[in-house]
């Protein structure tokens, strides 16, 4: 049926009404919050409240961190934002952040991110699912982060140290410390998830190295993933048949795993590591405790997708930090040697967990430099905001603001200066809850936190017990951020290795 007498023109009408109705749909989100009255930075067509992440020079995580201050000096409990075509809530109030991880958790448990068992079944881990296949998951997976399984993984650890150790016998300065450590924890989390030994310390160009790196590279694919897991609703995203993950990553990495696991049934292999325990779930005697191969291969992935960039970025911040420091490195490598002497020189996992000092230039470090900049979840029972008319509607995000808490001046005086003694445990107890949220909060904080800090710590053991590190002209100060979801600076930190 025509609605002009010209197929043409019935095409240009459409074609305006379908731009006139995005156009309305766009500006109906982008002012959001202003029809509530909810405190909102300047808003811009397309842009939304992020024109500077978009078209300008700053990161993600350094919009909502001076979005964060501005309205912490004006004393406000919470702020709306514009971002990928949705309005998402902004809390600033601890105890708003408390009612969202922990208080409501229920109306808040989703990370609104976007899983399809059916086009990609890599996606169906534990971060992306929700409800009870998240509670279930999470049962199932728990055991495997207690303390007593962190040491039976511990001497694998020890092993990849001994290749990190090769490595920077072998390289010349200056290093980019940051690409050393993602080898090693690529090393670490390929034999620990995959029961593989990659060796990408002494093969740069291995091929679980290659794959993993296209998961974090700055594409337009990945940057178009983050945006469309928010902005299009995830059944049009399945029903278009959409993946998330790359199909080569994913026949790469699940290839992997199956021929591994195939492997150690068929030979009855056990290694003590996360695949060991998972292949058991596998063939678990009770149905409810089983875990079939693509639900294996989906947790394996996230393992790797998790530990890999987090601990690396980590390490490359402490590096970073440590070298400005000299004389928090002098302590740092003191305590090691204290502790490893104790232990006639050996690193076992209690002398790891004795180093008490390491452990709080590893937290400042995730205060000035949190992996994830920005907490996302997603409501999904309508909630009203505690002493407000305000609701917060299901659907709608929360964009909890990592970077900027840590850095309120509130919790942590002087931010911008580095200093270990504020995780002591009598600096640690004069902080509200809430205010270091490195690994998220509440049931769905990070099940990894364990294994992250521990293979944080063994690598920077490794380096310091060996090396005196300074900062190498080649590194860019003050540092500037790249524009992707993760922090990274840009051009790396750069090093020269002393041997002590």
């Amino acid at each position: 049926m025509l609605i002009t007498n010209s197929i043409a023109a019935d095409l240009v009408v459409l074609a305006v009404t379908l731009v006139a109705v995005l156009a309305t749909w766009h500006l109906w989100a982008l002012y959001y919050w202003q029809r509530k009255g909810v405190p909102t930075p300047p808003t811009y067509p397309l842009l939304g409240t992020f024109k500077d992440f978009i078209v300008g020079d700053k990161s993600l995580g350094q919009v909502v961190q001076e979005a964060y201050l501005d309205y912490k000096k004006q004393g406000k409990r919470y702020f709306g934002v514009s971002f990928a075509g949705q309005p998402q809530f902004v809390p600033v109030d601890l105890a708003l952040i408390k009612a969202v991880y922990v208080a409501d958790f229920p109306h808040f448990h989703s990370h609104g991110t976007y899983s399809d068992a059916a086009n990609d079944p890599l996606s169906v881990h534990i971060f992306n699912v929700d409800g009870p296949k998240w509670r279930d998951v999470r049962s199932k997976l728990s055991p495997t982060f207690t303390s007593g399984k962190m040491k039976t993984m511990h001497e694998t650890l020890l092993k990849c140290s001994e290749g990190l150790t090769g490595a920077l016998e072998r390289l010349d300065d200056p290093i980019e410390i940051k690409e050393i450590m993602a080898r090693f924890t690529t090393d670490v989390i390929g034999s620990c998830a995959f029961g593989l030994d990659i060796n990408s310390l002494e093969n740069p160009d291995a091929e679980f190295r290659r794959f993993g790196a296209k998961i974090f590279e700055k594409s337009f694919r990945n940057i178009a993933n983050f945006f469309l897991g928010i902005a299009v609703p995830h059944s049009i995203l399945s029903f278009c048949g959409y993946s998330v993950t790359r199909r080569d990553v994913q026949r790469f990495f699940y290839g992997s795993l199956a021929s591994t696991v195939a492997y150690r049934e068929t030979n009855a292999v056990v290694r003590k590591d996360f695949l060991d325990f998972l292949v058991r779930l596998k063939n678990h005697e009770d149905a409810q405790e089983r875990m079939s191969m693509d639900e294996i291969a989906a947790q394996c992935f996230m393992f790797f997708v998790a530990g890999f960039e987090t601990s690396a970025t980590t390490m490359n911040f402490a590096c970073f930090e440590l070298a400005r420091h000299q004389d928090v490195q002098d302590k740092a490598r003191t305590e090691i040697r204290r502790v490893l002497e104790k232990h006639d020189g050996k690193l076992t996992y209690d002398a790891v967990m004795e180093m008490t000092y390491l452990d709080m230039i590893i937290q400042e470090s995730l205060r000035k430099y949190p992996p994830l900049p920005i907490n996302i979840r997603k409501c999904t029972k309508t909630f009203k905001v505690p002493g407000e008319s305000l609701e917060i509607k299901e659907g709608t995000f929360v964009m909890i603001p990592v970077w900027g808490i840590h850095y309120d001046p509130e919790y942590y005086p002087d931010p911008e200066v580095f200093d270990p003694e504020r995780f002591s445990d009598e600096n640690k107890r004069s902080r509200p809850a809430f205010s270091h949220l490195p690994f998220g909060e509440g049931p769905r904080i990070c099940i990894g936190m364990r294994f992250g800090m521990h293979q944080t710590k063994i690598g920077l053991i490794t380096l310091l017990n060996n090396y005196r590190i300074k900062l190498n002209s080649k590194t860019i100060t003050p540092l500037k951020y790249d524009k992707i979801l993760f922090t990274s600076n840009i051009g790396g930190i750069w090093l020269d290795l002393e041997k002590v």
